[in-house]
């Protein structure tokens, strides 16, 4: 596990940029955290991190579910489970699917549907208490995919250690 902690919107952007320069196709990150915690905002630095010209709006895939990016050498799709009430839903969007033809899949309220997802990053952000700019982010993993990258993942994350 990483622990860290941003001070502002500008450091989680950049934190997710750094997490997004390790990112290989196939690839599935899951956001968690309350409303507000800044899911969103890790998806627009993630997005500039991974090559999401900064002509395109990220935002929030609240009423579509999923917004899909092309950086022109990896395909980026951005889903917002919020809404979902069922799990038979998520499935439904084939956001594995889509990670298994070799797109990257980044999900807000992903933590809901960890089991259909198989291995990925998990992003968690919370607002801390004293400051309400500041966010305690905690990367982990579920399955092996980052085995490889976790060490390089630790030392582009360092300059947030908490």
């Amino acid at each position: 596990m990483i622990d860290a902690r941003t001070t502002n919107v500008n450091q989680t952007e950049e934190l997710a940029a750094a997490v997004a320069s390790l990112v290989r196709p196939r690839d599935i990150i899951v956001l968690s955290g309350e409303m507000g915690a800044g899911k969103t905002a890790f998806v627009r630095g993630f997005a500039a991190g991974i090559g999401v010209s900064p002509d395109e709006t990220v935002s929030s895939p609240t009423f579509t579910l999923v917004h899909t990016y092309d950086t022109g050498t990896v395909i980026v799709h951005h889903a917002d489970l919020y809404r979902l009430g069922r799990l038979s839903d998520v499935e439904d969007l084939g956001l594995r699917e889509l990670a298994d033809l070799g797109d990257v899949v980044v999900v807000e309220w992903g933590d809901v549907a960890e089991e259909v997802l198989g291995h990925h990053l998990v992003v968690s952000l919370e607002v801390d208490d004293d400051n309400e700019d500041s966010r305690h982010i905690v990367v982990s993993v579920i399955g092996q995919t980052w085995d490889s990258r976790w060490e390089q993942l630790k030392r582009a994350l360092a300059k947030w250690g908490d």
